[in-house]
């Protein structure tokens, strides 16, 4: 049980995302793709053909971010990025043949990287800390500096 003076979360919560980067980095293959591609991946796998806007609110991204990311994604063949048929403006994301396999590759690692996160804690454990960490985006609204 921790103690007031042991809810260091900020610090906690920073630890964690170093070492779980680091842990991640260390198992990837050489042909993995990135948490950040893995996002998109993600995303297409649900709602393929998503504007490309949706998909940078989705994940968080700003347009210069989610363009470099998108145009990384195509040069590495998992993504075409078409013009929208209505707004010729905007563009959509669609998997490629090589995004699908990079998918199902994303999903078998996402797996075991979750077995190991909620090992030794109960369903109901994990299911608070998955509503604190959800609580971030509506506590820190993007673009909410109060």
């Amino acid at each position: 049980m921790t103690t007031a003076s042991d809810r260091r979360l900020v610090f906690l919560l920073n630890v964690a995302q170093r070492r779980l980067q680091r842990w991640i980095r260390a198992k990837a293959a050489d042909d993995a793709v990135t948490a950040a591609q893995s996002g998109v991946l993600f995303l297409l796998g649900r709602r393929d053909g998503l504007l490309m806007g949706e998909a940078a609110a989705a994940l968080d991204l700003g347009p210069s971010g989610m363009s470099g990311l998108v145009d990384r994604m195509v040069d590495a063949g998992l993504l075409a990025q078409r013009p929208d048929a209505v707004d010729g403006r905007a563009s959509r994301l669609w998997l490629t043949p090589a995004g699908r396999k990079a998918l199902a590759r994303a999903k078998t690692g996402l797996a075991e990287i979750n077995a190991r996160l909620t090992e030794g804690f109960s369903e109901a454990e994990i299911e608070i800390v998955a509503r604190w960490l959800a609580s971030f985006q509506t506590k820190f609204a993007k673009g909410d500096g109060s």
